[in-house]
């Protein structure tokens, strides 16, 4: 049997990450899923499971307007934290930002697979999974 994948939302907005987590769950895609607050809870986190490739997250959801440490500052020291980890990560960025500005920083970043504007559908989920 295969594995569930292992996602991690890292996100303030705890309606949005109760409804992404209820859309994930309605694609019957089997997940693990933990949420995270700020961008330094997850890092945090990140960084204490970095050689475990059992527990790291197959994605990663990140928003990009949070207290504590914002999206921007967690890919800053997410991709020096990256070449240490034991495993490829999908990093997506989630977003209500529709700035061209915001999509156009993200696809300079070697780290970022793909930019999605809030809020995050079944099919698109599945689409995901799938890539």
């Amino acid at each position: 049997m295969k594995r569930a994948t292992i996602i991690h939302i890292i996100d303030d907005d705890r309606l949005f990450v109760f409804l992404t987590k209820k859309c994930i769950e309605s694609t019957k895609i089997p997940t693990s899923v933990k949420d995270f607050g700020d961008g330094q809870l997850a890092l945090d986190y990140l960084a204490n499971i970095q050689s475990d490739s059992e527990l790291l997250p197959d994605i990663i959801l990140l928003d990009l307007s949070m207290p504590v440490m914002d999206g921007w500052d967690f890919l800053n020291d997410y991709t020096l934290l990256e070449p240490k980890i034991n495993k490829k990560i999908k990093l997506y960025i989630l977003s209500s930002s529709i700035s061209p500005h915001d999509v156009e920083r993200a696809k300079n970043i070697n780290s970022v697979t793909d930019f999605i504007v809030k809020p995050l559908s079944g099919e698109k989920f599945a689409a995901l999974i799938g890539s």
